[in-house]
C-alpha cells in the first residue's frame, strides 16, 4: 500500500488547523461569556453597549469564518497537492 494514498492520511492537528478552530470557536466564547458586555455604557451612536456590542460580532464572525474558509481550503488543496504544511 503507498504512503500517499488517502487511506494512510488521517487527520493532522497543524498549526493552520488550530488557527481555523480558533476562528470559528471565537465568536462562540465572546457570545457566551454575557458578563463581559452586560452594561448600557459606552454608547455609541445612542446604542447601549449590550446591543452594539453584539451587533459587532455579527460581522466579526462573518470575517473570522470567512478566514476558516479560505484557510481551509488552502490547507485542502495543499494536501491534495501532497505538499501538507
Amino acid at each position: 500500500m503507498p504512503e500517499d494514498s488517502e487511506a494512510s492520511r488521517g487527520p493532522v492537528v497543524t498549526p493552520v488547523r488550530v488557527v481555523i478552530g480558533l476562528c470559528l470557536v471565537a465568536p462562540f466564547v465572546a457570545m457566551l461569556w454575557v458578563g463581559s458586555y452586560a452594561e448600557t455604557d459606552p454608547v455609541f451612536i445612542g446604542i447601549p453597549f449590550f446591543y452594539w456590542y453584539q451587533m459587532a460580532w455579527v460581522l466579526i464572525s462573518t470575517l473570522l469564518t470567512m478566514i476558516a474558509y479560505k484557510l481551509w481550503q488552502r490547507d485542502q488543496r495543499a494536501r491534495r497537492e501532497g505538499g501538507a504544511k
